[in-house]
């Protein structure tokens, strides 16, 4: 019995190793498929991980008069700019690492590396991403505009962080959480609560993104690649519980600053609790359930915006 043609001409697709959701990347249309996996729309972590700090950023500055009934546009807003920014900070991250991923089994796979997508339509594509990321800040005060502008040059160089320091988690840290700051800027202005909360979550950052790196030690110590995961070698749980310690510390005291008080102190216990059952859980086995425990940080994060979110409407 012969295949049919149509099953001679279809099409292989590639499904990157490292996608959380290759059933729904499968069920895709074949030519936007890899455009989603471009963006790690089937990783989705990523976009919560962006958008968690606009909304903690929002509801800290919110503590001393509650919520607005403009939160109910800035809320929903902040959501399509975190889709349509971190998606177009995958895009320009896979273009400048396409020669690293295609030597590394878990990213061979991806658009780039693997041909699905060319570097012309990877770069159409990543401005289409941009322009809508863009529509979004046309919308934000200005305060937040000029703030949200101070972020470009951080997002920009992040690619190459990991090639020429050993704390490219550190950078990630600083660049990732900045909605923190726009969140604030959006509801009135930065204050040095907000710089603190924002300290807290680039130590956070730290913490979670050197798990994430667990899974890639062997093959960046190959390739030169640089991180906090091979820095920190057999220590790496204890930096990675340093680096929790730190994060809460800084929560508790964002939190405080901003007039929380002992909701504030509740949100940090169990923040630390659950960086505690991060490593925990690491120590038993470190490599194979990193991938875990970093999907993880959602919690953690879900953690910080409740808190933050009581403490306005009390």
């Amino acid at each position: 019995m012969t295949d049919s043609p149509e099953t001679e001409t279809q099409p292989k697709r590639n499904i990157p190793l490292d996608s959380a959701m290759p059933d729904w990347l499968k069920g895709l249309p074949e030519q936007s498929a890899p455009y989603a996996a471009l963006a790690r729309w089937d990783r989705p972590i990523g976009i919560w991980l962006l958008l968690l700090p606009c909304w903690m950023g929002l509801a800290q500055m919110r503590i001393p008069t509650g919520f607005a009934l403009i939160d109910l546009l800035w809320i929903p807003l902040f959501a399509i700019g975190a889709i349509a920014m971190r998606g177009a900070g995958c895009t320009w991250n896979d273009i400048q690492d396409r020669d690293i991923d295609e030597k590394v089994a878990r990213t061979a796979s991806r658009p780039l590396p693997s041909g699905d997508v060319t570097l012309q339509q990877a770069y159409l594509f990543l401005a289409a991403q941009l322009a809508v990321g863009f529509l979004v800040w046309l919308f934000l005060p200005t305060d937040a505009k000029i703030v949200a502008l101070l972020s470009v040059p951080l997002v920009a160089a992040y690619p190459y962080m990991k090639r020429i320091t050993w704390w490219p988690q550190a950078w990630l840290g600083f660049t990732f959480n900045f909605g923190a700051l726009v969140g604030a800027a959006t509801a009135t202005h930065v204050t040095g609560a907000t710089v603190v909360l924002y300290l807290g979550l680039v130590c956070w950052t730290v913490a979670y993104d050197t798990i994430y790196a667990l899974q890639d030690r062997e093959d960046d110590a190959l390739l030169g690649v640089r991180s906090t995961a091979r820095l920190f070698d057999e220590k790496v749980l204890t930096g990675v519980f340093i680096f929790h310690l730190a994060a809460t510390a800084l929560i508790f005291l964002g939190a405080y600053f901003a007039g929380a008080g002992r909701i504030g102190a509740v949100l940090s216990l169990a923040f630390l609790a659950h960086g505690v059952w991060q490593v925990s859980t690491l120590s038993k086995q470190k490599h194979g359930r990193a991938l875990e425990v970093f999907k993880s940080n959602t919690i953690a994060g879900a953690i910080i915006v409740a808190g933050l979110v009581l403490a306005a409407f009390l």
